[in-house]
């Protein structure tokens, strides 16, 4: 299958030169209105490293969002704090980038860490497109959404009571899907239960690897539950295990923390291991990359969605704008600001309105970042300039 969209090599060699000269990184925590839970850990407080790139009179925003304790990714907001601020920014401040294709080279052979290099990369994709005056998904390719489908995804309860109270405590009809969290032990009577309360809903489950091949017999029971899709049901390294999976149930199997790469991708495809794929910025390390697993995924008739870690509104209206790419055929993870925090960095505000989000139709981001609440929530911060050795003084707030 051929694609009438363009290359993202191409789109990122187009993006004419960028030199950085300064950059500001805050580490912001912000509490999430209740503690979210999946098979692996738990989040009570959001951590994240906020990024500002500045190329003389222009700025663009990023965000590290990787989840506290390792559990979803052996990266954390302290390796990432650390890949930053010693090895990734003294390395591209102040270094001429003929392109972003150029940038994402050097940040591929300085780092696998994807959750740290991501900052710097949609960072300048930001800049970059502030520059030129432009809308991020112009930047990217994409059309524009005048309505972004969304659905409501719940963690893990102690209780089947407490799970469906959660569902109606957030469920609106402006979502259009439910995903719930599962793990073993907890996964067949939580979808019957949803299914007892809430009839044909859309829905699909996420186990977020929590499962092995001997459980096998587990997603045979929940096929007969008319099901969107099985997400990432076993260990992110076992690809044959999904294909072998994929073959036993009707259900779609969706991955999820499996596709770091391109690479992963191909080999995904290359086997079968699954009929859908998640991506998330975060997870792959920026625009570039996600952009070439998308159209490969496509190409190869693998639907796509856009998930979330979730991110602070920064990260979480960076993924907006690849809800328009034509593989995405299901409605994206990215929720509401206050769906899950007490508050959020970014004016205005993520929002739910009839119909989906809105990205707005303004230069880069298409939202500003409040420094306001970045203060208010900032436990530190740190300066850095190219020619001084990339280094800031960290500024720690009392």
């Amino acid at each position: 299958m051929s694609l009438n969209v363009p290359q993202p090599d191409e789109l990122a060699r187009d993006s004419g030169p960028i030199k950085l000269d300064a950059a500001e990184m805050a580490r912001v925590s912000i509490p999430l209105v209740e503690p979210f839970r999946i098979s692996s850990g738990e989040v009570r407080v959001k951590e994240s490293l906020l990024l500002r790139l500045r190329e003389g009179d222009f700025t663009g925003w990023g965000e590290s969002s990787a989840m506290s304790g390792s559990f979803y990714s052996v990266e954390t907001p302290d390796s990432c704090q650390r890949e930053l601020a010693e090895v990734l920014l003294p390395a591209v401040l102040g270094r001429r980038f003929t392109s972003l294709l150029d940038l994402d080279g050097l940040l591929s052979e300085l780092t696998s860490n994807r959750f740290a290099r991501v900052a710097i990369e949609t960072a300048a994709w930001d800049l970059v497109a502030r520059r030129r005056s432009r809308p991020l998904h112009e930047l990217l390719g994409l059309p524009r959404l005048p309505r972004i489908p969304c659905g409501l995804a719940i963690g893990l309860y102690n209780t089947e009571a407490e799970l469906l109270a959660a569902i109606h405590r957030y469920w609106s009809n402006d979502y259009q899907r439910l995903k719930i969290k599962i793990k073993r032990g907890q996964d067949v009577s939580l979808v019957k239960a949803v299914r007892r309360e809430f009839g044909e809903i859309p829905l699909f489950v996420d186990a977020n690897a929590d499962y092995t091949r001997n459980d096998f017999r587990v997603f045979e029971q929940l096929d007969d539950f008319g099901l969107m899709m099985f997400e990432q049901p076993l260990a992110k390294g076992d690809l044959e295990g999904a294909a072998m999976l994929q073959r036993r149930v009707r259900t779609p199997t969706c991955l999820d923390e499996s596709i770091e790469t391109l690479a992963d991708a191909r080999r995904a495809i290359e086997l079968g291991a699954c009929k859908i794929v998640n991506i998330k910025l975060q997870r792959v390390g920026g625009f570039l990359e996600a952009l070439r697993i998308m159209q490969a995924c496509a190409v190869h008739q693998i639907a796509l969605w856009i998930g979330t870690m979730p991110e602070l509104g920064v990260g979480s209206a960076q993924a907006l704008p690849l809800t328009g790419h034509v593989g995405v055929a299901f409605p994206t993870d990215v929720e509401p600001s206050r769906r899950w925090y007490v508050d959020d960095v970014v004016d205005p505000e993520i929002q739910l309105h009839p119909g989906g989000l809105i990205l707005p139709d303004e230069p880069g981001l298409g939202f500003e970042v409040d420094e306001t609440k970045v203060d208010k929530f900032a436990v530190s911060r740190w300066q850095f300039k190219s020619g001084g050795g990339g280094f800031g003084t960290p500024q720690v707030n009392a």
